[in-house]
């Protein structure tokens, strides 16, 4: 991936053909920190929907699509990608400093997040400006 801290994370899958398949995520291994939130959105009905909208000052997590598919948009202040998540073992990890939005949900999205610390509002930049001026101090 070309965005900073930002990489492909793959997990454990094994095809058990009519017994369905099973994906295993397994902290401080598949996923590079030790899991201290979990959660999911779904219920995504409208075509218009975006989530996401903000960078974490310290924040890591991993985003899987384990249902359907949408779209990631990520940006570190300089360059930018879009990752198209549709399969449920394949997700992006994040680091700090990302911005980064969802959208083009499909109507049987479920994205799970595996997050590494508890939610703390301080640790969200929620204005654009703010974080593009975050990330140019950091240089």
């Amino acid at each position: 991936m070309k965005v900073r801290n930002c990489r492909i994370i793959k997990l454990k899958f094994f095809d058990d053909g009519i017994d369905g398949n099973l994906v295993i995520a397994e902290s401080a291994k598949q996923v590079p920190f030790q899991i201290k939130r979990v959660y999911f959105i779904n219920n995504l009905k409208s075509r218009k929907a975006v989530r996401g909208k903000h960078a974490h000052k310290r924040l890591k997590q991993v985003l899987f699509c384990i249902n359907g598919s949408f779209e990631l948009q990520l940006d570190d202040g300089v360059r930018r990608e879009r990752v198209l998540l549709a399969k449920p073992h394949m997700g992006v990890y994040m680091g700090s400093n990302v911005w980064h939005t969802m959208h083009n949900f499909s109507p049987d999205c479920v994205i799970l997040v595996l997050a590494s610390d508890f939610y703390k509002e301080f640790d969200y930049i929620r204005n654009y400006r703010d974080f593009i001026d975050r990330v140019n101090k950091k240089k």
